[in-house]
């Protein structure tokens, strides 16, 4: 080891003798253990004396060696500063309560202690200020900053006239839509941020090259937070409310609100301008911030006055957030309602975190005005909801087909496109607010499950945004192509055979999409539904464990629920039925209305609904298949020729194809089989047709008018079932008594009852057969 010089060891004991006196009277007896220094020539143990006097220390160094004393100190530092991380992680929430309640409102005691000096401090800092320049510095500052302001307002006039032309004539209050009104807005607002540019660049200019750097340290704040920042806000207000030009307004709020909004938002840029710089004024004269708590009443002024023009002109706000979209939910009722209710309660919530910031001596943060910013992007909300509803309404594609499907679909995809608008606009204020305050949610978010509270909602919150927009996107992806396919089919028009069912049905997608729908939403939510569990610091492992389990007791427990499900897929997959087709299942007929996982719903002609587990179609039969073929039977009698009756089918056939209301659903034209059979009525002529489904009952009825008609047009008869009853003495039938043909009826009436039942037994033969 080195031999330390005499004098230097000196200085040594006489810092240690200090700092232990410092250390020995600041920390609790609990920490004054037997130590043994890290570093020494000897091992033998430095032990504290119970009482720590000046003199006790004194003698202890004396006998010390320089290791000995340097090793004490750097273990006493250890001890104190773990004492000290102990007792800040061993905080409770009272604790933390007190503190942050103790921050809050000394800000204000402060403030209110400081009145009587307001003034005169102030007053010191003007003479400061002036002591600093003098009476003829003060002059040659002002003449020289006015001499710049000058040159800033002549660049910005030759600006003008140099760009007048780009913003073009004045667009007529008839002729305003809403892309004339924007370019016009737009390209006046390019006119005065170039203006501002150049009265920016060349009051620069010209105070660079006239003022020095303590005159710059004043002239540069002025123009910047009491010039330039009220111009800017002014022009960006008179893009939003063009509060002068009702016909090119973007936002839905009338001339009085417009105005009235436009001259206080000027006012409160002005007024936050006046606060940043009145601060470091003072700062830069002699006068802090904690001598005259100014700040305080200037950054309360502020909020008070956010809070009034919000309350005050909360109708107009509110009509700026409902919009005149006439497709709007209650929901966004509700928020236009609230909303001037929530900006108020922004801006005093953020008044109360500036006191607490304040109050733990936060003031470099609050100096780059974070609050400011926020209630900035408050401000500006309603407009951001405007631009996002506009852009929709105006850059969605046109609906797809006619009628209320195609409506209903068209509103949605709208909703759709403004909720994730709205998600998407939101998380960018909330990542720009959080930029002001100085904190960054990227890295935040990054920094990985479960170390922090504020880690984990980021990761949560971002989950779940992330998941919804997803499933917003999806849901309108599907939407979007359901109502397209549902608009494509041709409704038939009329009564469908007097509702004898048989109807055609929609396509394939328009089957499989409502439940692709609901399984892609239903696992969007489960898995973002984790992994946002997950971001919480929470283990899914168990709940996917238990989820397993419980999903193996469900098949096991419900074997028929299995079965009806996979036997729906591959129905799906074979593509044997779609909604709106009509189909028979073991004897049960209706058209299918509905279909999920498990079952299908057969609406029968009549009214009935029949619900059918998928496991439970042995076979199934579908009418409404690509084409259908109906066959007519119509019965003359004997002495008709079939000849004729066959050029009037073709007759008919031909003047139906050429019909516009029936030339479309025809696949064959009607016409004639010739000669079917013979009864004991008459001859049995028949037809044939093919159309498509869902048209057939319409073409029937229309055929059986016009064959009716031309049969009475050629005089062509229908045969009659007749009954005739032979009697002995028949000449004589005037002669008859009441209780004769009593008699006589009753027998015809027994005679036609057999044949009726005659030929419902032969129907039911071949019924059978079939």
């Amino acid at each position: 080891m080195k031999t330390v010089s005499r004098p230097f060891a000196r200085i040594i004991k006489i810092i240690g003798i200090v700092t232990l006196m410092a250390l020995g009277l600041s920390t609790p007896l609990a920490a004054q253990n037997p130590m043994v220094p890290s570093t020494g020539d000897t091992s033998e143990a430095v032990a504290l004396p119970d009482t720590l006097t000046p003199e006790a220390i004194h003698e202890m160094v004396a006998r010390m060696s320089d290791d000995q004393v340097r090793g004490l100190l750097l273990d006493r530092l250890d001890a104190v500063a773990a004492a000290q991380t102990k007792a800040e992680n061993g905080k409770g929430l009272l604790t933390t309560l007190q503190e942050t309640w103790v921050a809050f409102y000394s800000p204000t005691v402060d403030a209110v202690s400081k009145l009587p000096v307001l003034f005169s401090k102030h007053g010191e800092a003007l003479s400061n200020f002036r002591a600093s320049f003098g009476n003829q510095g003060l002059l040659k500052l002002f003449a020289f900053m006015g001499i710049a302001i000058a040159a800033g307002i002549a660049a910005e006039m030759v600006t003008n006239l140099l760009t007048r032309r780009w913003q073009g004539a004045e667009t007529a209050a008839e002729d305003a839509n809403l892309w004339t009104a924007l370019s016009f807005l737009t390209r006046r607002f390019g006119r005065d941020i170039l203006g501002l540019v150049a009265f920016y660049f060349a009051l620069r200019t010209v105070g660079l090259a006239l003022l020095n750097p303590a005159q710059l340290a004043f002239a540069a704040p002025f123009v910047t937070y009491l010039i330039w920042f009220p111009r800017l806000g002014a022009a960006l207000s008179r893009f939003v409310l063009a509060p002068h030009r009702s016909d090119l307004r973007l936002v839905n709020v009338d001339d009085h609100w417009a105005g009235f909004l436009h001259r206080n938002l000027i006012g409160l840029v002005l007024l936050g301008g006046f606060t940043l710089f009145l601060v470091g004024f003072d700062a830069r004269n002699g006068v802090t911030i904690f001598e005259t708590r100014v700040s305080f009443w200037l950054n309360t002024a502020v909020h008070i006055y956010v809070a009034l023009v919000f309350w005050t002109a909360r109708q107009g706000l509110s009509d700026m957030m409902l919009g005149t979209d006439p497709d709007r939910s209650r929901f966004d009722e509700w928020v236009a309602w609230a909303y001037p209710f929530f900006a108020v309660g922004v801006a005093a919530v953020t008044w109360i975190i500036v006191q607490i910031l304040a109050g733990h001596q936060q003031f470099k943060l609050l100096l780059t005005a974070p609050h400011y910013t926020t209630m900035f992007w408050l401000l500006l909300a309603p407009a951001i909801d405007t631009a996002i509803r506009g852009l929709v309404r105006h850059l969605l594609p046109p609906m797809i087909g006619e009628g209320p499907v195609a409506e209903a679909a068209y509103k949605a995809t709208k909703r759709s496109y403004i909720k994730i608008g709205r998600v998407v606009a939101g998380l960018f204020v909330i990542l720009r607010v959080a930029d002001a305050w100085q904190f960054d949610l990227r890295n935040l978010a990054a920094a990985g499950v479960g170390e922090r509270f504020a880690t984990n909602f980021v990761e949560f919150t971002m989950t779940i945004a992330t998941g919804y927009v997803i499933y917003e996107l999806v849901s309108l992806y599907v939407n979007r192509k359901l109502a397209k396919e549902q608009t494509s089919v041709t409704a038939v028009e009329g009564d469908l055979g007097g509702g004898e069912g048989g109807g055609a049905g929609g396509s394939r997608l328009t089957t499989v999409l409502p439940l692709a729908l609901v399984s892609a939403q239903t696992g969007i939510i489960v898995i973002f539904g984790l992994l946002a569990v997950g971001s919480l610091g929470i283990d899914i492992t168990p709940l996917l464990a238990g989820a397993g389990i419980l999903g193996l007791a469900i098949g096991f427990g419900a074997q028929k629920l299995v079965t009806d499900v996979v036997s729906g897929v591959f129905f799906l997959i074979d593509d044997a039925f779609r909604v709106g087709e009509y189909v028979e299942v073991s004897g049960t007929m209706g058209t299918v209305e509905k279909i999920s996982i498990r079952s299908m719903q057969l609406r029968h002609h009549r009214g009935l609904v029949h619900t059918i587990p998928y496991g439970e179609i042995p076979k199934l039969t579908n009418f409404s298949r690509d084409w259908v073929i109906m066959k007519l039977m119509f019965t003359v009698p004997f002495d008709t020729d079939p000849n004729k009756v066959k050029k009037i089918f073709k007759k008919i056939g031909a003047e139906m194809m050429q019909e516009p209301l029936f030339k479309d659903d025809f696949l064959e034209p009607f016409k004639s089989q010739g000669v079917f059979q013979f009864d004991d009525v008459g001859i049995v002529m028949r037809g044939k047709f093919m159309a498509k489904p869902g048209t057939q009952f319409t073409i029937r009825k229309e055929i059986y008018n016009r064959v009716r008609k031309e049969f009475d047009a050629n005089g062509i008869e229908f045969a009659r079932r007749e009954v005739r009853v032979a009697l002995p003495g028949g000449e004589e039938v005037e002669n008859l008594n009441e209780a004769d043909k009593t008699a006589i009826a009753a027998a015809a009436g027994a005679a036609v009852q057999q044949q009726v039942e005659a030929k419902q037994a032969e129907a039911d033969a071949a019924k059978k057969a079939k």
